[in-house]
């Protein structure tokens, strides 16, 4: 038996009707039963069919795959910036450089000077290079150096990711809602 099935994807063909005789509790001539049960099977291929493409969907809009910003890295861009702030602002505001003009933070010019990886400005920023002092507590020789407080390793490592995700999305300005440390 074939009856015509109300699922778009199923108008313009029909579902088959599994064989009537296995059914349980159903006569031959029940055709709302049938009716009812193909009208199912229909509606269970088009889920079928969608199942692929819906989860396609679910998958690419998932915190999994597209985690949201956390508190925890908003905080760090907070202490980031404090950090940044209260060390570099001095000669590198906005990511510029104001005693070596092609030795900025942009990426284009990190990226020129070998300098485009976290651990390389974490290098530079603990030991100094050039003109730029080195930070870090076993900062040598002391000429290189600089003369103000020293940062801890933990701190260094924050600035340098800080600079290279500034560097990564072209140094946008970034709400500093007070110098926390």
């Amino acid at each position: 038996m074939t009856v015509l099935c109300m699922i778009p994807s199923c108008l313009s063909k029909s579902c088959s009707l599994a064989n009537p005789t296995k059914r349980r509790n159903v006569y031959e001539g029940d055709k709302p039963f049938a009716q009812r049960e193909n009208k199912l099977a229909c509606e269970l291929k088009l889920l079928k069919s969608l199942a692929p493409p819906l989860m396609t969907v679910f998958i690419a809009l998932s915190p999994i795959v597209n985690p949201p910003v956390s508190v925890g890295q908003t905080i760090d861009v907070q202490k980031g910036a404090a950090l940044f702030n209260r060390a570099c602002i001095g000669c590198h505001y906005e990511g510029g450089n104001i005693i070596q003009p092609g030795a900025t933070l942009f990426l284009k010019d990190l990226q020129r000077n070998g300098v485009d990886t976290e651990e390389e400005i974490y290098r530079i920023t603990y030991y100094g290079k050039g003109r730029m002092p080195g930070f870090g507590q076993n900062c040598t020789p002391r000429g290189q150096c600089t003369f103000g407080p020293r940062l801890q390793e933990d701190e260094i490592k924050l600035l340098a990711e800080f600079v290279k995700s500034q560097a990564d999305q072209d140094w946008p300005k970034i709400e500093n809602s007070g110098d926390s440390k």
